[in-house]
């Protein structure tokens, strides 16, 4: 519990402690072998232990290095009510998932960025107008192993460890060859399987990790049952999922090019159903997330390429702005590439949404994907390092950002248009992590709901509710607060697209951590579920 003062926690080891808030009780566990932790037994905070007034004063006022947003966890696991302010809607009901990096050190080894923070889960569960919670470390091989040896020990997305001598050099490279010295640190996103498996993920095939969505005990790496084999260790970070299956795409390192996979709920097997090769360079671009329209996949060929340096603990990514941009288009039907068409240079992370406009007859015209683009500028990779997130001075230095918009004609035409879908000044020119209504994947929709900026900053800091439509925005933010990617529930019955609550867990400035709950129409607040000790920054949930 990060109310409790670690000496503590290694003096009593043998024990479960529990802190007591207002009306609410938390259970620190120190165990990490989670599938036979026993029934914690329910004790009282004692005098030795901190106070919540004691855990703000160790958290400065700003957002800079001491901001919980970017530290770790103190604990593997807490977990107990949460004090809500406001009214939870009595249809709210189920259960909030979110990952995210939550361990940025091991003893006295510090990673260098955001992306190597070992993959945190939290959960929080709403029942009736109540709400309980709590997170627990994801028990990978990455992350076991670091412990173990008290610094990391596979390639992460920054850094790669550092070989003793001769042999171990040798040993990380057979290692990279064979996938072995990979990491599975499943930090990037938590997804609901369209038979209920919950599974954590990452960039590699490595890291796609079964967890138990009510005790967030690690249940073990999932074992495909098809022939794709080891060459295939990339894999986008952000799958398609319906009830029937799930739909990703695996980057081609050998035979430079994407293929696109598909895997039924119920299953472990992946088929291919689609390839495209690249158009631009020597190896395919980095493919973090991509979209789907009701009829097509979308495939981004971004200058971020994946480079070969990695394996030799260079950068993963290197843009090569002469090898130009490109989207593909494969068909979901025929599993043939349709088109391939160029685009100006640009940069995402993370794609909005996708749809096909018509014409009057009902012909297919184009395809309209929606993305957040960072204006071909790739430096906030770099920006996400932990060093430039806790050296905030008050300096705005967050990379601009917009709502891109690609027109992608089905006439054969050679190239297409990146377009802004929605006035960047009025999100404060910067946005990411965006979520709909889930009802209009691949379909025209209308509202967004994203992380904009309120500058000057060096992340993003706002809650943003855009209409495209109309080109308004309605925004929520608290000085000095790191929300994570909202998340929009549509209320049951409900008869319009913005019909719902969307909901955020915010680190603020004081070290304390809260979920916000957001009209999704009028998007005003309308609770906050409390925790009693803050959380790091998050990145996606379900």
């Amino acid at each position: 519990m990060a109310l409790v003062d670690s000496q503590v926690l290694r003096v009593q080891s043998s024990k479960y402690l529990l802190g007591r808030g207002t009306n609410r009780i938390w259970y620190p566990s120190l165990r990490t072998n989670f599938c036979a932790r026993p029934r914690i037994p329910k004790l009282n905070l004692t005098a030795s232990m901190w106070s919540l007034a004691d855990h703000k004063s160790m958290h400065s006022t700003k957002a800079g290095k001491d901001h919980v947003a970017w530290q770790s966890v103190k604990e593997e696991r807490c977990e107990g009510e949460l004090e809500v302010d406001g009214n939870i809607s009595k249809w709210l009901n189920g259960t909030y998932l979110r990952n995210g990096p939550g361990v940025f050190h091991i003893d006295n080894y510090n990673v260098n960025h955001l992306f190597d923070g070992y993959a945190t889960l939290v959960r929080v569960q709403f029942d009736n107008g109540e709400a309980k919670g709590g997170h627990a470390m994801l028990q990978s091989e990455a992350y076991m192993t670091a412990k173990r040896n008290n610094r990391i020990c596979h390639r992460e997305f920054s850094e790669s460890p550092k070989p003793s001598n001769l042999l171990s050099c040798i040993g990380y490279l057979v290692g990279m060859v064979s996938g072995a010295s990979v990491t599975d640190n499943a930090c990037i996103a938590v997804v609901s399987l369209g038979d209920g498996r919950v599974m954590c993920l990452t960039e590699t095939t490595k890291g796609f990790i079964q967890i138990d969505p009510n005790t967030l005990e690690t249940i073990g790496r999932f074992n495909y049952t098809d022939n794709l084999g080891w060459i295939n260790v990339l894999q986008s970070g952000h799958p398609m999922i319906s009830e029937s299956e799930l739909i990703t795409v695996l980057p081609d390192l050998v035979n430079p090019g994407y293929n696109v996979v598909r895997m039924l709920a119920g299953t472990n097997e992946r088929t291919i159903i689609g390839r495209v090769s690249c158009r631009g360079g020597h190896a395919p671009g980095w493919v973090h997330s991509f979209a789907v329209t009701e009829n097509y996949i979308i495939i981004p060929e971004m200058p971020l390429k994946y480079s070969i340096h990695y394996v030799f603990g260079g950068d993963v990514l290197k843009w090569w702005p002469e090898s130009k941009a490109f989207v593909h288009v494969v068909s979901r039907v025929t599993r043939l590439r349709v088109t391939s068409i160029e685009v100006p240079l640009f940069m995402t992370m993370h794609f909005i949404n996708a749809y096909e406009e018509r014409q009057e007859l009902g012909k297919k015209s184009s395809i309209i994907v929606d993305c957040c683009e960072y204006n071909a500028d790739y430096s906030i990779i770099d920006r996400l390092k932990l060093q430039a997130l806790r050296s905030f001075s008050g300096e705005d230095v967050l990379p601009n950002s917009r709502i891109g918009r690609f027109t992608l004609p089905l006439d054969g035409s050679a190239s297409g248009k990146l377009d802004v879908a929605f006035p960047p000044e009025k999100h404060g020119r910067g946005i990411d992590m965006c979520n709909i209504n889930k009802k209009y994947v691949g379909k025209m929709y209308r509202y967004i709901y994203g992380c904009t900026s309120q500058r000057p900053c060096n992340a993003l800091n706002t809650l943003t509710k855009i209409d495209l439509e109309k080109k308004v925005s309605k925004s929520w933010y608290i000085d000095g607060g790191i929300p994570s990617e909202p998340c929009f529930v549509a209320r049951p019955g409900a008869k319009t697209e913005d019909d719902g609550v969307v909901k955020s867990i915010v680190s603020d400035k004081y070290g304390d951590g809260f979920v916000v709950i957001l009209d999704g129409s009028t998007f005003k607040e309308i609770a906050r579920a409390k925790f009693v000790y803050g959380l790091p920054f998050g990145t996606h949930g379900c």
